[in-house]
């Protein structure tokens, strides 16, 4: 095709129904030219203008299937929400709510009520308080209750989560002063206590949630720090990182936290709660009141759908045999070893692959020994790519020359979906 040979914008917009059509077709345009006078033929410009506005009009952040085996994975958005917690989103976010009306008083009302007095049923706690997640949590507290004084933290505490973000920073910007104590493998009580002066706000401890140290270790309990706490007047806080509202193996909940002494806990709603991004801090009432009548707390706050969310999440767990069979995060991880096969049997009768016995993960920084046994179904290693751009994507783990599709990460009517998309990319 020569140059003259293209069409007028307005000749190749009307080709397509599409109020974004003209635009598109400038741009569509002035790359053609480029391509012409570069050697290359641009092709059939209908069917490219009608492709590139399919694809503006396509949602960017989409609905993908998880085949890795990884319950919390990050990168895929962590926790999938319980039916309940759509529903809740869903009635909340159609229309208006009393987010900051008192209905009994007719005047205004705070969004912190709404999900305190599930938070202190939950975990035994004098009061709550809900922002947008567990890093804002842990910011908001040193903020308020330690700026321009003394944190005392173990250094084999001074962790670093996801995407850079490091303990020692967000001290930092608290505007809270580090004081180090133990090492990296052993800390006690006593570290903490020699640590004590006059300029000292408070205690913290971070749980390990994203690793572990192993061999020759120690670590006070959470008693031990809390009597330390007491004995000097200062409040301790527990950073539990993940949080757990029922019992899970070497995983401390937030109730037993609070009971061996933590005068605060934070945790997030996104991982082993298996809810939406939040970040919750509960604990002594007049310490989170303090946090409530920080300035930073309306920049942390989480906003009305979060918060519904989360209400549909916690309501689960009042009957905790409802919440393991509702929350998918906890299904997930408890579900047996047969039903996982069975859809991995499935799975590769749909598509011609084959089992692979594997094991999967918690993800989300949270129980990082922990192995949950899985089964997979292997497939060609070159569908990997095809997968990731099906519709919904499939994501899956490539491992010795195979792509394998972990099914505990996958629930039954999504097989059939996987299996539809296996089919379509060969």
């Amino acid at each position: 095709m020569r140059l003259r040979g293209l069409p007028s914008v307005d000749e190749l917009a009307r080709a397509v129904d599409d109020p974004l059509a003209v635009d598109a077709a400038r741009a569509l345009l002035a790359r053609a030219r480029e391509e012409i006078r570069a050697g290359f033929d641009p092709g059939d410009l209908t069917e490219r203008l009608t492709a590139e506005l399919a694809a503006t009009r396509r949602p960017a952040l989409r609905r993908v299937l998880n085949a890795t085996g990884v319950v919390l994975h990050t990168n895929l958005g962590r926790a999938p929400l319980p039916a309940a917690a759509l529903d809740r989103v869903d009635e909340i976010g159609r229309g208006y709510s009393n987010l900051e009306y008192d209905l009994d008083e007719g005047v205004r009302g705070s969004r912190q009520d709404h999900l305190a007095r599930l938070l202190r049923r939950l975990t035994g706690a004098e009061a709550a308080l809900v922002v947008n997640n567990n890093a804002a949590a842990v910011l908001l507290a040193l903020a308020a209750l330690a700026e321009g004084r003394e944190v005392i933290v173990s250094r084999g505490e001074l962790i670093e989560i996801g995407d850079g973000f490091r303990i020692p920073d967000v001290l930092a910007r608290s505007g809270a002063r580090l004081v180090e104590v133990g090492t990296t493998n052993r800390t006690r009580a006593a570290d903490y206590e020699g640590a004590i002066a006059d300029d000292a706000a408070l205690l913290l401890r971070v749980h390990q949630s994203n690793f572990r140290v192993i061999g020759f270790t120690e670590q006070p309990r959470i008693a031990e720090l809390a009597a330390v706490a007491r004995r000097h007047g200062l409040p301790l806080l527990d950073d539990l990182g993940s949080g757990v509202l029922v019992e899970l193996p070497d995983e401390p909940s937030t109730r037993e936290s609070l009971a061996a002494g933590a005068d605060l806990v934070s945790f997030s709603g996104d991982k082993l709660l298996g809810g939406p991004q939040a970040g919750i801090v509960v604990g002594r009432a007049d310490l989170v009141e303090q946090l409530r009548r920080h300035p930073l707390q309306r920049a942390l706050r989480a906003d009305k759908l979060t918060l519904a969310a989360l209400e549909g999440t916690l309501a689960l767990y009042l009957d905790p045999t409802h919440a393991l069979r509702e929350i998918p995060v906890l299904r997930m991880l408890h579900e047996p070893v047969e039903g996982v096969r069975a859809r991995a049997e499935r799975l590769a009768r749909l598509v011609g692959g084959t089992i692979e016995e594997t094991v999967g993960r918690v993800g989300g920084g949270a129980l990082p020994l922990a192995e949950l046994p899985s089964f997979a179904c292997a497939v060609e290693e070159d569908l990997a790519a095809p997968l990731r751009r099906a519709n919904p994507p499939v994501i899956g783990i490539v491992r010795d020359g195979r792509l394998l599709l972990d099914c505990r990460t996958l629930t039954d009517a999504e097989v059939d979906e996987v299996g539809e998309a296996v089919r379509a990319a060969r």
